[in-house]
C-alpha cells in the first residue's frame, strides 16, 4: 500500500489540533476537504484513527501512528531538500533565552558551515522533551534534567559546553566592588529568579546547595526586565553567563563566581529512535568548537555542578 503524504498531513494536524476545523485552517483547506482525507486514510489502514462522538480524540491506533506519522512527513522534507541539492533542514528548539542559547549554537554550526537550522522558540526543558517524543522538533538545545514521571525516556542527550555564571548586582549592591565572590557571600542579598523557581531547576538547585534563603522570583519578560529589576534594587542578584552579552552595563556589576565556580551545563537533546541525517555533523562541530574554546574544562576541586549535571561528564566527547 502506498502511503499519500497529503493524507499523512491531514491527520497530523488533526492529531496536533484534536479539532478538525482548526485544523483544516492550519492546512488552508476546507474541513470538509480534510474530513475526507482523514476518512479516506482510515479506509486505507482499515483502522479508525480518530473517535469523533463527544470530541475529537486519538484511538489507540491513532496514538500508535501519530509518531510514525510525523517521521513520516519529516521524511518526505528531506527528500525533497535532497532532490534540490538543499541539504536537510535541522529543526532546533532552544530553550533558557535569557541566556542566549544561540550564541553555543551559532559558533558550533560555524566550525561545519553547511548544516541549515530552523530554529523553534520553546518555553522550557519539558515542553522541549514533549516536542522532540512527539516528532514535532529534531534537536533541543539548552539545560537538561531529568523530568519527573519519566517524560524524558526514550530521549537522549550530550553535554556540549559547562559555562561559568556570574553575580550580576547593582552599583549600588554592598559587595558591587568586589573583584570576585564567593556562591556564600551572597547569602544576604536576594536571588532574583526571571520566572517561578520551580521551573528554574538550576537556580533552585544553586540557592539550595549554598544556603540561599532569600529568594523571590517574578515573570520572565525579557533580558531588559531582568536588568532592570537588578538594577533598580540593591538588595538582591541575578545569575548570569560569564560569556553572554547583557544590555547597557551601566549601573551593573558581573562579578566572577570563584571558591566554588558555578557552572551551566548546556546539551543537546533527541528522540533515541530517530537521529537526524546531520546529527553527527553536528555533534563534531560542537566537539570542535569545545576543544577550540574549552568549553568543556571541569575540576571538582574549583568548580559546582548540580548533582543531576554530573552524569553528563561520563560520557566522551568524541562519541
Amino acid at each position: 500500500m502506498d502511503l499519500d503524504l497529503a493524507l499523512v498531513r491531514a491527520f497530523v494536524a488533526t492529531a496536533e489540533t484534536l479539532h478538525f476545523g482548526r485544523a483544516a485552517e492550519q492546512l488552508n483547506t476546507s474541513q470538509q476537504a480534510l474530513s475526507k482525507r482523514v476518512a479516506r486514510l482510515e479506509s486505507l489502514l482499515a483502522v479508525r484513527l480518530f473517535e469523533r462522538q463527544g470530541g475529537t480524540r486519538l484511538t489507540e491506533a491513532g496514538e500508535r501512528f501519530a509518531p510514525a506519522a510525523r517521521e513520516a512527513l519529516a521524511a518526505g522534507e528531506r527528500a525533497i531538500a535532497a532532490a534540490l541539492g538543499a541539504g536537510p533542514v535541522v529543526r532546533i528548539d532552544v530553550w533558557g533565552h535569557l541566556f542566549a542559547p544561540m550564541r553555543t549554537v551559532a559558533q558550533a554550526v560555524e566550525a561545519l558551515g553547511s548544516v541549515r537550522l530552523e530554529p523553534g522558540p520553546a518555553r522550557d526543558w519539558p515542553s522541549v522533551a514533549e516536542a522532540l517524543l512527539r516528532g514535532d522538533t529534531d534537536l533541543g538545545f539548552g539545560r537538561v534534567h531529568p523530568l519527573p514521571g519519566g517524560r524524558d525516556k526514550g530521549l537522549a542527550q550530550r553535554l556540549v559546553r559547562l559555562e561559568p555564571v556570574d553575580a550580576v548586582v547593582s552599583a549600588d549592591h554592598a559587595l558591587a566592588g568586589a573583584a570576585e565572590l564567593r556562591p556564600a557571600d551572597l547569602r544576604d542579598s536576594t536571588l532574583w529568579c526571571p520566572a517561578e523557581l520551580t521551573r528554574l531547576d538550576f537556580l533552585r538547585r544553586f540557592a539550595d546547595e549554598f544556603g540561599l534563603t532569600r529568594r523571590q522570583d517574578g515573570p520572565n519578560l525579557g533580558l531588559d526586565h531582568l536588568v532592570q529589576h537588578v538594577r533598580g534594587d540593591a538588595t538582591c542578584f541575578t545569575l548570569f553567563p560569564s560569556d553572554a552579552p547583557l544590555p547597557d552595563h551601566a549601573d551593573l556589576r558581573s562579578i566572577p563566581l570563584t571558591a566554588p565556580t558555578p557552572l551551566y551545563a548546556w546539551s543537546l537533546a533527541w528522540r533515541e529512535s530517530h537521529r537526524h541525517a546531520r546529527l553527527d555533523a553536528l555533534l563534531r562541530g560542537f566537539t570542535e568548537a569545545g576543544r577550540a574554546r574549552r568549553w568543556l574544562d571541569y575540576a571538582p576541586e574549583r568548580d559546582w555542578l548540580p548533582d543531576a549535571d554530573h552524569a553528563k561528564l561520563a560520557v566522551p566527547v568524541g562519541d
